[in-house]
């Protein structure tokens, strides 16, 4: 059982997309629009996502970038929290926090698919000079 979820947590890591997939499909079959379904598979995948990009980055270049992305993330809510002050005179605090969870994702899935991007490139290129 212990090894199965290891397994488990493993894929998710790695693949977060699969993650994605999963919940959306999840979501339709409860019959939850498809806005809504879209967007609860995106809010579960990005706190997937906090854990998958620092550590591509780390296999692949030996880079930490944990604590960047954590204070990059709070640079964010920042900026979202004075933006959305400066537009409305009360603060309501669900949906902005939507709004920042929302948008951390579209950066970490960029991230992601990005860095996996590169590392593909890279490995080919490796690959060929070896040859």
């Amino acid at each position: 059982m212990k090894d199965l979820l290891h397994i488990i947590i493993s894929i998710i890591i790695f693949c977060p997309l699969v993650l994605f997939i999963i919940v959306y499909l999840i979501s339709r079959k409860v019959n939850i629009r498809g806005t809504h379904a879209f967007g609860a598979a995106s809010d579960v995948t990005t706190f997937w996502l906090f854990f998958s990009v620092p550590l591509a980055i780390g296999v692949l270049w030996g880079v930490n970038i944990g604590a960047l992305l954590v204070m990059l993330a709070i640079m964010l809510a920042m900026v979202f929290t004075y933006i959305e002050w400066r537009t409305k005179k009360e603060l309501e605090v669900k949906p902005l926090l939507r709004k920042i969870w929302r948008f951390l994702f579209l950066v970490l899935s960029s991230a992601y698919f990005l860095v996996c991007l590169v590392g593909l490139i890279q490995s080919v290129v490796e690959y060929l000079q070896s040859v």
